[in-house]
C-alpha cells in the first residue's frame, strides 16, 4: 500500500475510533415529553408543584427549535411562579393550556408555513376562572428555509403605523396586546394579525388583512 494512502487510512480509523454518529437533534414534540398523534399533532400534558401544563401543536413545524425554546420557556415561567405564589385555597393548581394552529401560504416546497399559538393562563386574582389569551406566532418561508419577522415580511423601513394606515381595520399598533403586529399568520389571501385578550380587553381576538391591501408594503 502506498505510504501516503496508508497514513490516511489509519489517520481516519484512529480518528473516528470511539466516536458514535451524532444524534438527531429532538424535535420540540420529543423534547417537552410529548406524543404525536395519527394526524401529526404533538400532545403534551404534564404537572408540577401546584399547576398543570397542557399543549398541543403541529409536529412538522420547520423550525422545531424556536417552538422547544418558546414552550419550554412559558412552561419554566408557570413553574417559577407557582413557585414563588402557591395556588393556596384554589381548590386546584394554576393551568396553562397553549393550543397552536397551523397557517399554510403557497406551495409545500417553496411556500410558507405558520403556527399561532393561542396560550391560556388562569394564573393571578383577576384571571382565575377568566383566564388570559396571550398569542404568539412563528412563521418560516420554506424557500429561503428561514424565519419570517415584521422584518422582513414587509419592505424595509416600514413601520407599524405604515402598516395601520393601510389597513385601518387593524387596532393601533401600541393598544393592549397588538405588539405592533408582530404576531401573524400567512395565507394565499390573507395576513391574520392576533391580538392578546383579557377579561378587561375582550375585542376581536384576530384581524384578516387582506394581502391586496398590504401589496405596497409586503417585500
Amino acid at each position: 500500500m502506498n505510504k501516503s494512502l496508508a497514513a490516511v487510512v489509519l489517520f481516519a480509523g484512529v480518528a473516528g475510533f470511539g466516536m458514535a454518529p451524532a444524534a438527531a437533534a429532538q424535535s420540540a414534540c420529543e423534547s417537552l415529553g410529548g406524543t404525536v398523534d395519527a394526524a401529526a399533532i404533538c400532545h403534551v400534558d404534564s404537572a408540577g408543584a401546584g399547576f398543570r401544563f397542557e399543549a398541543s401543536f403541529p409536529a412538522g413545524y420547520p423550525d422545531q427549535q424556536a417552538l422547544t425554546d418558546y414552550l419550554s420557556g412559558e412552561r419554566d415561567r408557570m413553574a417559577d411562579y407557582a413557585a414563588k405564589i402557591p395556588p393556596t385555597g384554589r381548590g386546584s393548581g394554576y393551568e396553562l393550556a397553549i393550543t397552536g394552529k397551523p397557517y399554510h401560504s403557497g406551495t409545500p416546497v417553496g411556500g410558507t408555513q405558520s403556527v399561532v399559538f393561542g396560550a391560556q393562563n388562569d394564573s393571578g386574582v383577576a384571571n382565575e376562572g377568566r383566564p388570559a389569551t396571550i398569542y404568539t406566532a412563528f412563521n418560516y418561508d420554506l424557500g429561503r428555509g428561514a424565519p419570517i419577522t415584521f422584518a422582513t415580511l414587509f419592505k424595509p423601513g416600514t413601520t407599524p403605523a405604515d402598516v395601520q394606515a393601510a389597513a385601518p381595520d387593524l387596532p393601533a399598533p401600541d393598544d393592549f396586546g397588538v405588539h405592533g403586529y408582530r404576531n401573524f399568520a400567512l395565507t394565499d389571501e390573507a395576513v391574520v394579525v392576533f391580538i392578546d385578550q383579557d377579561f378587561l380587553h375582550a375585542g376581536p381576538r384576530s384581524v384578516s388583512v387582506p394581502r391586496t391591501a398590504l401589496a405596497a408594503l409586503l417585500a
